[in-house]
Protein backbone atom coordinates (compact mmCIF):
# COMPACT_ATOMS: atom_id res chain seq x y z
CA UNK A 1 0.00 0.00 0.00
CA UNK A 2 3.06 2.24 0.76
CA UNK A 3 5.52 1.23 -1.42
CA UNK A 4 6.55 4.53 -2.12
CA UNK A 5 8.03 4.96 1.10
CA UNK A 6 10.94 2.89 0.31
CA UNK A 7 11.66 4.00 -2.48
CA UNK A 8 14.46 6.34 -2.58
CA UNK A 9 13.75 8.45 -5.45
CA UNK A 10 10.49 9.69 -3.78
CA UNK A 11 11.06 9.89 0.13
CA UNK A 12 10.70 13.41 0.01
CA UNK A 13 10.07 15.26 3.40
CA UNK A 14 6.34 15.08 2.75
CA UNK A 15 5.95 11.56 1.54
CA UNK A 16 8.80 10.73 4.39
CA UNK A 17 6.07 11.88 7.12
CA UNK A 18 3.50 10.33 5.31
CA UNK A 19 4.72 7.26 5.65
CA UNK A 20 6.10 7.48 8.99
CA UNK A 21 2.89 8.33 10.10
CA UNK A 22 1.01 5.54 9.04
CA UNK A 23 3.32 2.90 10.35
CA UNK A 24 1.56 0.27 12.47
CA UNK A 25 3.42 1.33 15.92
CA UNK A 26 2.00 5.05 14.97
CA UNK A 27 -1.16 3.60 15.00
CA UNK A 28 -0.77 1.96 18.44
CA UNK A 29 -0.45 5.14 19.35
CA UNK A 30 -3.54 6.52 17.81
CA UNK A 31 -5.17 3.72 19.30
CA UNK A 32 -4.17 4.55 22.56
CA UNK A 33 -6.21 7.84 22.36
CA UNK A 34 -8.96 6.09 22.51
CA UNK A 35 -8.07 4.07 25.33
CA UNK A 36 -7.65 7.11 27.30
CA UNK A 37 -11.43 7.62 26.19
CA UNK A 38 -13.04 4.47 27.18
CA UNK A 39 -11.20 4.54 30.55
CA UNK A 40 -12.55 7.77 31.22
CA UNK A 41 -16.05 6.92 30.21
CA UNK A 42 -15.72 3.62 32.18
CA UNK A 43 -13.81 5.49 35.80
CA UNK A 44 -16.72 8.24 35.64
CA UNK A 45 -19.34 6.25 36.56
CA UNK A 46 -18.12 3.91 38.09
CA UNK A 47 -16.06 6.74 40.58
CA UNK A 48 -19.90 8.11 41.01
CA UNK A 49 -20.68 5.23 42.02
CA UNK A 50 -17.95 4.81 44.58
CA UNK A 51 -18.60 8.76 45.72
CA UNK A 52 -22.31 8.13 46.51
CA UNK A 53 -22.09 4.55 48.68
CA UNK A 54 -19.23 6.81 50.25
CA UNK A 55 -21.46 9.82 51.14
CA UNK A 56 -24.28 7.58 51.94
CA UNK A 57 -22.21 5.48 54.49
CA UNK A 58 -20.76 8.88 55.57
CA UNK A 59 -24.05 10.43 56.38
CA UNK A 60 -25.02 7.07 58.18
CA UNK A 61 -26.64 7.15 61.58
CA UNK A 62 -24.85 3.47 62.22
CA UNK A 63 -22.01 5.15 63.84
CA UNK A 64 -19.74 2.45 62.54
CA UNK A 65 -20.87 2.81 58.87
CA UNK A 66 -20.50 6.42 59.30
CA UNK A 67 -17.01 6.22 60.70
CA UNK A 68 -16.08 3.62 57.57
CA UNK A 69 -17.23 6.55 54.93
CA UNK A 70 -15.40 9.48 56.96
CA UNK A 71 -12.61 7.71 57.01
CA UNK A 72 -12.69 6.28 53.15
CA UNK A 73 -13.09 10.22 52.27
CA UNK A 74 -10.28 11.09 54.85
CA UNK A 75 -7.41 8.44 54.16
CA UNK A 76 -7.81 8.88 50.22
CA UNK A 77 -7.79 12.06 49.91
CA UNK A 78 -4.71 12.78 52.25
CA UNK A 79 -2.35 10.79 50.21
CA UNK A 80 -0.83 11.53 47.28
CA UNK A 81 -2.70 10.11 44.18
CA UNK A 82 0.28 8.81 42.54
CA UNK A 83 1.27 6.79 46.19
CA UNK A 84 -2.45 5.26 46.04
CA UNK A 85 -2.01 4.78 42.31
CA UNK A 86 1.09 2.81 42.57
CA UNK A 87 -0.30 1.03 45.77
CA UNK A 88 -3.88 -0.52 44.72
CA UNK A 89 -2.17 -1.72 41.82
CA UNK A 90 -0.08 -4.03 43.55
CA UNK A 91 -2.10 -4.65 46.08
CA UNK A 92 -5.21 -5.36 44.36
CA UNK A 93 -3.17 -7.77 41.88
CA UNK A 94 -1.75 -9.25 44.96
CA UNK A 95 -4.74 -9.63 46.61
CA UNK A 96 -6.54 -11.35 43.94
CA UNK A 97 -3.77 -14.12 43.43
CA UNK A 98 -3.75 -14.70 46.90
CA UNK A 99 -7.85 -15.82 47.18
CA UNK A 100 -6.95 -17.64 44.01
CA UNK A 101 -3.86 -19.49 45.51
CA UNK A 102 -6.22 -20.39 48.74
CA UNK A 103 -9.16 -22.08 46.69
CA UNK A 104 -7.04 -23.64 43.95
CA UNK A 105 -4.03 -24.86 45.55
CA UNK A 106 -4.42 -26.04 49.06
CA UNK A 107 -1.97 -28.27 49.56
CA UNK A 108 0.86 -25.70 48.32
CA UNK A 109 3.39 -25.71 51.30
CA UNK A 110 5.88 -23.06 50.23
CA UNK A 111 5.50 -19.77 51.67
CA UNK A 112 3.77 -17.15 49.54
CA UNK A 113 6.23 -14.42 50.56
CA UNK A 114 9.92 -15.18 49.64
CA UNK A 115 12.00 -11.81 50.32
CA UNK A 116 10.70 -9.69 48.04
CA UNK A 117 8.70 -11.95 46.18
CA UNK A 118 5.11 -13.04 45.54
CA UNK A 119 5.12 -16.21 44.68
CA UNK A 120 1.59 -18.44 43.86
CA UNK A 121 0.62 -22.14 42.37
CA UNK A 122 0.90 -21.26 38.34
CA UNK A 123 -2.66 -21.59 38.52
CA UNK A 124 -3.08 -19.09 40.73
CA UNK A 125 -2.01 -16.29 38.41
CA UNK A 126 -3.76 -13.71 37.27
CA UNK A 127 -3.99 -13.71 34.17
CA UNK A 128 -2.65 -17.30 33.29
CA UNK A 129 0.66 -17.44 31.52
CA UNK A 130 -1.23 -18.71 28.92
CA UNK A 131 -3.71 -16.39 28.20
CA UNK A 132 -3.44 -13.99 25.22
CA UNK A 133 -1.70 -10.75 25.37
CA UNK A 134 -5.61 -9.01 25.07
CA UNK A 135 -6.06 -10.79 28.40
CA UNK A 136 -3.21 -9.31 29.98
CA UNK A 137 -4.83 -5.92 28.37
CA UNK A 138 -7.87 -5.95 29.81
CA UNK A 139 -6.62 -6.98 32.89
CA UNK A 140 -4.50 -4.20 33.49
CA UNK A 141 -6.79 -1.81 32.40
CA UNK A 142 -9.80 -3.65 35.03
CA UNK A 143 -6.97 -2.86 37.72
CA UNK A 144 -6.62 0.79 36.56
CA UNK A 145 -10.26 1.40 36.37
CA UNK A 146 -11.13 0.15 39.96
CA UNK A 147 -7.76 2.16 41.33
CA UNK A 148 -9.09 4.84 39.79
CA UNK A 149 -12.06 4.20 41.23
CA UNK A 150 -11.44 4.19 44.23
CA UNK A 151 -9.22 6.99 43.87
CA UNK A 152 -11.46 9.42 42.90
CA UNK A 153 -14.82 8.11 44.43
CA UNK A 154 -13.53 9.45 47.52
CA UNK A 155 -13.58 13.00 46.00
CA UNK A 156 -16.62 12.20 44.71
CA UNK A 157 -18.06 11.30 48.70
CA UNK A 158 -16.55 14.61 49.44
CA UNK A 159 -18.40 16.37 46.80
CA UNK A 160 -21.86 14.12 47.25
CA UNK A 161 -21.75 14.70 50.70
CA UNK A 162 -21.52 18.35 51.21
CA UNK A 163 -23.89 18.59 48.68
CA UNK A 164 -26.55 16.47 50.67
CA UNK A 165 -26.28 18.61 53.44
CA UNK A 166 -26.66 21.88 51.43
CA UNK A 167 -30.30 21.01 50.34
CA UNK A 168 -32.80 22.63 52.53
CA UNK A 169 -33.94 20.99 55.75
CA UNK A 170 -37.10 23.05 55.09
CA UNK A 171 -37.87 20.43 52.13
CA UNK A 172 -36.94 17.12 54.09
CA UNK A 173 -39.37 18.41 56.56
CA UNK A 174 -41.88 19.23 55.00
CA UNK A 175 -41.53 15.93 53.10
CA UNK A 176 -41.57 14.43 56.26
CA UNK A 177 -44.87 16.51 57.09
CA UNK A 178 -46.18 14.89 54.31
CA UNK A 179 -45.98 11.52 55.31
CA UNK A 180 -43.39 10.42 53.58
CA UNK A 181 -40.95 7.32 55.18
CA UNK A 182 -37.08 8.68 55.25
CA UNK A 183 -36.50 6.48 52.46
CA UNK A 184 -38.92 8.17 50.12
CA UNK A 185 -37.73 11.39 51.83
CA UNK A 186 -33.97 10.55 50.57
CA UNK A 187 -34.56 9.23 47.03
CA UNK A 188 -37.37 11.74 46.03
CA UNK A 189 -36.44 15.17 47.80
CA UNK A 190 -32.65 14.88 48.78
CA UNK A 191 -31.17 12.90 45.77
CA UNK A 192 -32.77 14.63 42.93
CA UNK A 193 -31.93 18.44 44.43
CA UNK A 194 -28.33 17.48 45.70
CA UNK A 195 -27.10 17.49 41.71
CA UNK A 196 -27.37 20.91 41.94
CA UNK A 197 -24.90 21.39 44.57
CA UNK A 198 -22.56 18.65 43.43
CA UNK A 199 -22.39 19.40 39.65
CA UNK A 200 -19.77 22.07 40.39
CA UNK A 201 -17.44 20.37 42.54
CA UNK A 202 -18.59 16.71 40.18
CA UNK A 203 -17.40 18.61 36.86
CA UNK A 204 -13.73 20.36 38.59
CA UNK A 205 -13.54 16.66 39.72
CA UNK A 206 -14.35 15.78 35.99
CA UNK A 207 -11.52 18.03 34.83
CA UNK A 208 -9.26 16.12 37.17
CA UNK A 209 -9.78 12.77 36.37
CA UNK A 210 -9.06 13.74 32.59
CA UNK A 211 -5.73 15.04 33.61
CA UNK A 212 -5.12 12.18 35.54
CA UNK A 213 -5.02 9.91 32.61
CA UNK A 214 -1.24 10.01 32.12
CA UNK A 215 -0.92 8.19 35.69
CA UNK A 216 -1.91 4.84 33.58
CA UNK A 217 1.88 5.47 31.92
CA UNK A 218 2.91 4.52 35.34
CA UNK A 219 0.61 1.42 35.95
CA UNK A 220 2.93 -0.26 32.44
CA UNK A 221 -0.33 0.64 30.17
CA UNK A 222 1.10 1.33 27.02
CA UNK A 223 -1.47 5.06 26.97
CA UNK A 224 -0.52 8.26 24.62
CA UNK A 225 2.09 9.21 26.94
CA UNK A 226 4.23 6.00 26.64
CA UNK A 227 3.98 6.03 22.97
CA UNK A 228 4.93 10.12 23.13
CA UNK A 229 7.96 9.23 24.30
CA UNK A 230 8.69 6.03 22.96
CA UNK A 231 8.05 7.70 18.80
CA UNK A 232 9.32 10.78 19.93
CA UNK A 233 12.72 9.55 21.36
CA UNK A 234 15.75 9.75 19.14
CA UNK A 235 15.97 6.39 16.50
CA UNK A 236 18.87 5.48 14.57
CA UNK A 237 18.79 3.38 11.24
CA UNK A 238 19.82 0.41 13.28
CA UNK A 239 16.61 0.02 14.92
CA UNK A 240 14.18 1.70 12.36
CA UNK A 241 13.47 1.99 8.96
CA UNK A 242 12.67 5.93 9.44
CA UNK A 243 15.44 7.65 11.49
CA UNK A 244 14.81 10.61 13.32
CA UNK A 245 16.07 12.97 15.98
CA UNK A 246 14.27 13.88 18.95
CA UNK A 247 10.71 14.65 18.25
CA UNK A 248 9.42 14.34 21.75
CA UNK A 249 8.39 17.92 21.98
CA UNK A 250 5.91 17.71 18.87
CA UNK A 251 4.17 14.59 20.54
CA UNK A 252 3.83 16.06 24.03
CA UNK A 253 2.30 19.12 21.97
CA UNK A 254 -0.23 17.17 20.10
CA UNK A 255 -1.13 15.45 23.90
CA UNK A 256 -1.46 18.97 25.12
CA UNK A 257 -4.36 19.80 22.35
CA UNK A 258 -5.90 16.79 22.83
CA UNK A 259 -6.02 17.41 26.55
CA UNK A 260 -6.89 21.05 25.61
CA UNK A 261 -10.10 19.89 23.53
CA UNK A 262 -11.16 17.28 25.71
CA UNK A 263 -11.40 20.33 29.36
CA UNK A 264 -12.97 22.63 26.66
CA UNK A 265 -15.51 19.98 25.39
CA UNK A 266 -16.08 18.63 28.92
CA UNK A 267 -17.01 22.38 30.22
CA UNK A 268 -19.42 23.10 27.63
CA UNK A 269 -21.21 20.05 28.03
CA UNK A 270 -21.15 20.40 31.91
CA UNK A 271 -22.10 24.08 31.74
CA UNK A 272 -25.46 23.12 29.39
CA UNK A 273 -26.03 20.59 32.18
CA UNK A 274 -26.17 22.60 34.96
CA UNK A 275 -28.40 24.80 32.75
CA UNK A 276 -30.78 22.74 32.86
CA UNK A 277 -30.31 21.39 36.35
CA UNK A 278 -30.86 24.85 37.83
CA UNK A 279 -34.09 25.77 35.59
CA UNK A 280 -36.57 26.64 38.12
CA UNK A 281 -33.85 25.55 41.43
CA UNK A 282 -34.21 27.65 44.53
CA UNK A 283 -30.01 28.35 43.86
CA UNK A 284 -27.72 31.27 42.35
CA UNK A 285 -28.33 29.94 38.65
CA UNK A 286 -31.62 29.59 38.76
CA UNK A 287 -32.69 32.64 39.90
CA UNK A 288 -30.59 33.93 37.38
CA UNK A 289 -32.61 32.15 34.76
CA UNK A 290 -35.07 33.31 35.97
CA UNK A 291 -34.20 37.20 35.94
CA UNK A 292 -33.21 36.90 32.01
CA UNK A 293 -36.48 35.12 31.39
CA UNK A 294 -38.20 37.85 32.52
CA UNK A 295 -36.44 40.60 30.93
Amino acid sequence: MFAHCTDPDTLTRVWWLTCYLTTGVHFSFYYSFFKVIGILAVTAPVALAFGFGGAMAARSQIAPVSWFGKGYISVVRGVPDIAFFLFFVIALDQGFEWMRHQALCPDWTDPIRQGNDFLVCPQAKLPLGTAPQTVHQLYAFALAIITFAIVFGAFAANVLFGAMRAVPKAQLETAEAYGMSPRQTFWRILVPQMWVFALPGLSNLWQVLIKATPLLFLLGIEDVVYWARELGGTKTPQFTAYPHGDLRMWYFLALLLFYLFMTWGSEKILARIMARLTRGQATSGGEAQRKGAAT
